[in-house]
């Protein structure tokens, strides 16, 4: 069994071996599983898929280098063999050697995989919190939702680094007083066009 290695915050993907293995979006969402050690039947439960077929996509990601054995534990009869990815998060190496609309749908679906990720962990510390305000809790949060029209590359690309880094200052200005008492608020982002009827 390797021996556990710290996760990387980032890895370049230069491989085009690696980048097609990534092609498929279940399997980002396996990997976003999986920064902190998991098994199979663990990820499947999560995202409510078959054991098999979660075992499947991650034997192909660790072919690929992009998930790694951790270590295994036994569960009743059973021994669980447990992975973790390679990485926080994974970018796209500007010198990889695919056709520009390969590398765009590999983008266009990372990208889209992870939002399915990120709004299956909302709903389910949704689902979470409305449990503790059942017993009279106040749980204090918010939503926002907007609408904006950005016609062309350059627009969305500029309404994106703006829009960023305005929130990261705004998390950065409020972060600076500690309080050990205070909870922690998750602040998740998502800009995605809006799907035809």
């Amino acid at each position: 069994m390797p021996q556990e290695n710290e996760i990387q915050d980032s890895y370049y993907i230069e491989s085009p071996e690696q980048a097609t293995v990534l092609l498929n979006p279940l399997r980002g969402e396996i990997i976003a599983q999986l920064l902190e050690p998991g098994s199979a039947a663990e990820v499947a439960r999560t995202l409510g898929e078959t054991a098999q077929r979660i075992n499947y996509h991650l034997k192909a990601l660790e072919k690929a280098g992009l998930v790694q054995r951790v270590g295994t534990r036994q569960v009743r009869n059973l021994v669980e063999v447990l992975y973790r990815s390679i990485a926080k998060t994974f970018v796209l190496a500007e010198s990889l050697s695919m056709k520009p609309e390969t590398l765009q749908k590999l983008k266009d679906q990372s990208s889209l995989a992870h939002l399915v990720t990120t709004s299956e962990r909302i709903r389910r510390d949704a689902v979470l919190l409305m449990e503790q305000s059942d017993v009279g809790e106040v749980i204090p949060s918010a939503t926002l939702q907007l609408q904006v029209k950005l016609c062309t590359e350059q627009q969305r690309q500029a309404f994106i680094e703006e829009y960023a880094a305005m929130v990261q200052q705004l998390v950065e200005r409020y972060s600076g007083v500690q309080d050990q008492t205070e909870d922690a608020y998750h602040v998740l982002l998502a800009i995605y066009p809006k799907p035809k009827e």
